[in-house]
């Protein structure tokens, strides 16, 4: 009897915490359902939002695979690349507040789901960044993942361990599309079918298949331990990768007797268009990018092997290390940066909804307000924010108003100034220049005093001067 192919949904899963190294994986990278929230709208770039379920549940939300791959939805190309959304203008909603991420600069790593991760960003004020540093191999082009399903085929597998929704959905369709679906199904059906989480199991039951067996933790470590409990000496186990190896876990198998089948349902690869990658690595090495998100383990492994080719590894880790924060989706795609000694923070829930939630409470949190001439300043990536309205500053107007923040109350010399500005070269006036576009732009030109013959320092209040000293 040919099986019959439910439409059941998957429901959403999480990322595996397993506890295998990531070592250098092979290299791609990345909404929620939205639910209706409040009716805040930005000014000038910012799209009118109905909300993105940050409150309450995620729905299908964004999550990580065994290795740290995304979790559902279709893939798109290498696709639409480049700086999008932000809040212009002043800044505020309309009940007044400036959005949590407008003046910061957020870099997106996904290719798939940066459509949403990147509406999310924006629906906060963020301006986005979009590089998507991975591309997917089409399975239908993939011969080694035909070669392997035929060998399962000849040679039927004791038990399949299934990881990823999308790579067990896109294993099923890829064998229809070779003419070798029905007969998948029927060796799946007659092996121990072990799916490691909530999403991967609806992906089997939708293929009209039963799991006989899934953890509770979703965790490939609990996978392995059953497994080992079990014994496999002697048996034949398919395991479904994810879009690279799993280190330890054939491994171990392998040692207790088994044979292992890697079943490589998706194959990650560098992007045909590696320009908006560099553009993301120059502006991070710049300092004008406040944050990357990284949605998978491969993808944060792409950007540093880029890094690496373009002899800016060193440079790269220390933005991360000082400047720049790096935010993954769960501990999986956080390993390769964390072995590079790169601090990285993660959403206790792993979703898209909770990264963009972390990141909009991290960022602002960094920011220190200062008291400056009866005014509360905040000084964010590309723009201040001055007794809560948002002041876009240009480039020239933001080197400058770090440097005084540096040493806030203090005067600082125009010589300093003049090399704190990009490619200004040795003429004075063009901190003149900038500076009189700064204040303009800051609305409240007393923020910053000129003190003659010396430079320019903010003017601190006196109250503050103590506590804003330089150690």
């Amino acid at each position: 009897m040919p099986f019959r192919r439910g439409a059941r949904a998957d429901r959403p899963g999480a990322e595996s915490a397993g506890p295998y190294p990531s070592g250098r994986p092979s290299v791609r990278a990345g909404h929620e359902h939205s639910s209706k929230v409040g009716q805040s709208q930005m000014h000038a770039h910012t799209s009118r939002a109905t909300g993105d379920g940050t409150g309450g549940t995620d729905g299908a939300g964004g999550t990580e695979g065994a290795g740290g791959t995304e979790g559902t939805g279709g893939t798109e190309g290498a696709g639409r690349t480049g700086r999008t959304g932000g809040t212009g203008g002043t800044g505020r909603t309309d009940r007044g507040a400036v959005p949590p991420l407008a003046g910061f600069t957020v870099g997106v790593t996904a290719a798939r789901r940066a459509d949403e991760l990147a509406a999310l960003l924006e629906r906060r004020g963020a301006v986005v960044l979009r590089a998507p540093v991975l591309r997917i191999v089409p399975l239908s082009d993939d011969v080694e993942l035909l070669t392997t399903t035929r060998q399962l085929l000849d040679d039927a597998p004791d038990v399949v361990v299934a990881t990823t929704a999308i790579g067990f959905r896109g294993w099923v369709e890829a064998a229809d599309g070779w003419g070798l679906g029905e007969a998948l199904l029927r060796r799946l059906d007659g092996a121990e079918l072990l799916a490691r989480g909530p999403k991967v199991r609806g992906a089997v039951r939708a293929a009209g298949l039963t799991e006989t067996w899934s953890p509770a933790s979703e965790s490939m470590a609990e996978v392995l331990e059953r497994l080992l409990d079990e014994g496999v000496d002697g048996r034949r186990v398919a395991v479904q990768l994810h879009g690279e190896p799993l280190p330890g876990f054939a491994e171990a198998l392998r040692a207790a007797g088994a044979t292992v089948v890697a079943v490589p349902v998706y194959r990650w690869m560098p992007p045909e268009d590696l320009g908006p990658v560099d553009r993301l690595l120059d502006a991070a090495l710049a300092r004008s990018l406040d944050a990357v998100s990284f949605t998978s383990a491969p993808a944060a492994a792409s950007l540093l092997e880029r890094a690496e080719q373009r002899g800016q590894a060193e440079a790269l880790l220390d933005a991360f290390r000082t400047d720049v924060l790096a935010a993954c989706v769960g501990p999986v795609t956080a390993l390769p940066l964390q072995a590079r000694d790169v601090p990285t923070r993660q959403p206790e829930r792993f979703r898209l909804g909770p990264l963009v939630q972390l990141i909009a409470a991290e960022l602002p949190g960094r920011v220190r307000p200062l008291p400056v001439a009866g005014h509360r300043v905040e000084i964010r990536g590309h723009a201040a924010v001055v007794d809560g309205l948002l002041r876009p500053v240009p480039p020239a107007g933001m080197s400058l108003l770090r440097a005084l923040a540096r040493r806030p109350g203090w005067v600082v010399s125009r010589g300093d100034l003049l090399r704190a500005l990009p490619g200004a070269g040795r003429d004075e006036h063009a901190v003149e220049t900038a500076m009189a576009r700064l204040r303009s732009s800051l609305g409240v030109p007393r923020l910053i005093q000129t003190v003659v013959k010396r430079g320019y320092r903010l003017a601190l209040d006196p109250r503050a001067d103590a506590k804003y000293a330089p150690r």
